[in-house]
């Protein structure tokens, strides 16, 4: 798929970050617009962006989603194909984060992010592959992250959601390949993107005296990390659709380690380890007053 220009693209987690980027920049090129999120009036600023910014009269419609929610994306995809006649690109993007420790995270905590990372990139693909095939080019971009390749301590739940969006998405890729059908999977690999997902994202308790000094500062500190814009990356997505890419790295992080896993692919974690340790919470030392009593 050379060009965007009269097709039509379905993006979930269209209100912010990069499903907003993404958007905006097919909207620009002709590209007519499905787009979801559960963040009503993030939705409509989005549309709101998209008439202030571009001179093509795209088409654009909007759903209050819950990817999680299978009957509700079946439902949305039957829609998207009756109103805009077609489907020719899904934008599986929606996303949610979770810090937590193996032993201390809650089985509600674990079922949310895999409801939402997961099984919303499973809903999203199954829902809308039947009429992407009907389009007779179609393309499926599901969005995993550096930590799909490349695994940290007290974020389980969303390495487990992010390497099984890898996984499903390669095994999809490889069974187009083979179908001839005219249809192609990209799977997504952003490192740190200046989006809400820290913001919005769920941080233990237990975390904190672990691996963080406060939820506040652990914030602050991801905040730091986030070193690619929303815009770029979705330029970057784009063109890795153009060239029917596999797999796209957005950011010098994600190049960083993906070469990092390459190269040591066990031995990686004992350097994550060590590195843990050194920035993880010391312990402190008692303090002893003057008149104290010592104690026998």
């Amino acid at each position: 798929m050379k060009s965007f220009n009269g097709r039509v693209a379905a993006i979930t987690g269209a209100a912010s970050g990069m499903g907003r980027a993404l958007a905006l920049a097919l909207a620009r090129e002709g590209c007519h617009l499905a787009l979801a999120d559960v963040n009503r009036e993030g939705l409509k600023h989005t549309v709101t962006l998209i008439r202030s910014s571009t001179l093509s009269p795209v088409r654009v419609t909007t759903e209050v989603l819950d990817v999680s929610d299978r009957q509700a994306v079946d439902a949305w995809a039957a829609r998207c194909a009756a109103e805009h006649g077609a489907v020719n690109l899904v934008f599986n993007n929606a996303g949610v984060a979770l810090s937590s420790t193996v032993e201390g995270v809650s089985y509600s905590d674990l079922e949310w992010i895999l409801g939402i990372n997961f099984w919303g990139v499973v809903h999203g693909t199954k829902a809308f592959l039947p009429h992407l095939k009907a389009s007779g080019d179609g393309h499926v971009i599901n969005t995993s992250s550096v930590f799909g390749l490349f695994a940290q301590p007290g974020m389980s739940g969303y390495n487990a959601s992010k390497f099984a969006v890898r996984g499903f998405t390669e095994a999809l890729r490889q069974e187009l390949d083979l179908q001839r059908c005219g249809v192609s999977a990209t799977c997504v690999h952003p490192g740190g993107i200046r989006t809400d997902i820290c913001r919005s994202s769920r941080i233990d308790a237990n975390m904190t005296g672990f691996l963080i000094h406060s939820e506040q500062q652990a914030r602050a500190d991801f905040e730091k990390l986030f070193i690619t814009d929303a815009d770029q990356a979705a330029r970057v997505i784009l063109q890795g659709v153009r060239k029917n890419k596999r797999r796209v790295l957005i950011g010098r992080d994600a190049y960083f380690l993906d070469l990092l896993a390459r190269c040591l692919p066990a031995a990686y974690q004992a350097l994550v380890v060590f590195a843990s340790k050194r920035m993880a919470p010391k312990p402190r030392r008692p303090v002893f007053e003057p008149n104290d009593e010592p104690r026998l």
